[in-house]
């Protein structure tokens, strides 16, 4: 688990429990789907809730942009994009 919490282009993450400027989809309100235990512990950090979606993001601070990818390094220290 990482703790960054702003996406590729440098948008602000939302807090997970957070129901502005984006309300989370329902599917994400599930504290057992964050690595960190709940969503209040996973803070606004890129994380993946969604087992179907390959990479970590999170919902964004700009009432115009819903979401956006995190660029977090692999464990190998490579990135994922």
């Amino acid at each position: 688990m990482g703790t960054l919490s702003v996406t590729l282009s440098g948008k602000t993450c939302q807090a997970w429990t957070l129901n502005t400027p984006h309300v989370p989809s329902a599917g994400y309100m599930n504290d057992s789907l964050y690595p960190d235990g709940s969503r209040a512990e996973a803070q606004n950090y890129c994380r993946n809730p969604d087992v179907l979606y390959v990479g970590v993001w999170c919902y964004t601070m700009d009432p115009a942009v819903r979401w956006e990818d995190c660029d977090v390094p692999l464990c190998s220290g490579k990135s994922k994009y």
